[in-house]
């Protein structure tokens, strides 16, 4: 009860305003991977053997990088694109359809860039915070962005289209399974899981879009003095001090 009036009392978070309809939603993800997903990924992770739990995610990884070669452009960064492209390229024909990931090693950096990111890079604001069935935290320009990378997605086009439904399939479990650990930790740490899921998404977001420098506070988008004004700021500084320190007797 008490969370629940933080949602909409004077505590309330100014870009969560659905709060009390992303709390509802978060329940049930969490009582679906309590009850079904997380089951399914442990056991995953206990039974099916470390080399192949490797080829899958690095298959999944080849994938991530189609599209982050065109989101990469989008952004105005073609050097980016182009070693997306060169890891999809040597991954695909020398790592036998990207089950071995042979472009790390090499010296490719791996970016994760998606069409969320190039929205906010072009300038277009987060909108409300928002948790969506299954797929979990976003925001209004995230799930825009969420619908476009899957149209940019190899995968969507595979046909018949129960292959690439059972692939999907494949891909969520995996996923989850890499989160087992980190799940825990949060579970254990935090007093208010949704809040701080909800904070960490948001700042985790921004870091991404600036490339690991966002602004450090609202005060960088304030207007900057200029040198006059400085000056004028400077000498009623001193007149301030001067008038404050006690005058000195005179020596007798």
């Amino acid at each position: 009860l008490a969370l629940a009036g933080c949602a909409t009392g004077p505590n309330a978070n100014p870009a969560d305003p659905p709060e009390p309809f992303n709390r509802g939603v978060s329940t049930f993800n969490d009582n679906l991977d309590k009850y079904a997903l997380k089951p399914v990924a442990e056991g995953y992770q206990d039974y099916v053997p470390s080399p192949v739990r490797t080829a899958v995610g690095n298959f999944f990884s080849n994938v991530s990088d189609v599209y982050s070669a065109a989101n990469n452009l989008m952004q105005g960064k073609p050097s980016r694109a182009a070693e997306d492209t060169m890891r999809v390229a040597i991954n695909s024909v020398l790592g036998i359809g990207g089950l071995i990931d042979i472009a790390t090693p090499a010296g490719l950096p791996k970016y994760k860039e998606d069409f969320g990111q190039t929205l906010g890079v072009w300038g277009v604001p987060s909108g409300p915070y928002l948790v969506l069935p299954l797929f979990g935290p976003s925001s209004v320009r995230d799930a825009s962005g969420m619908v476009v990378d899957r149209f940019m997605d190899p995968t969507t086009y595979i046909s018949p289209w129960y292959a690439g439904l059972s692939l999907t399939g494949v891909r969520i479990v995996d996923g989850r399974a890499q989160l087992l650990g980190a799940s825990s930790l949060i579970e254990a740490a935090a007093l208010d899981k949704y809040a701080f899921l909800r904070d960490s998404y948001m700042q985790r977001r921004q870091y991404l879009i600036y490339d690991g420098n966002p602004p450090s506070s609202d005060e960088d988008d304030q207007p900057q003095p200029d040198k006059q004004e400085k000056q004028d700021m400077k000498d009623q500084k001193n007149k301030d001090d001067d008038s404050a320190t006690p005058a000195q007797p005179k020596a007798g």
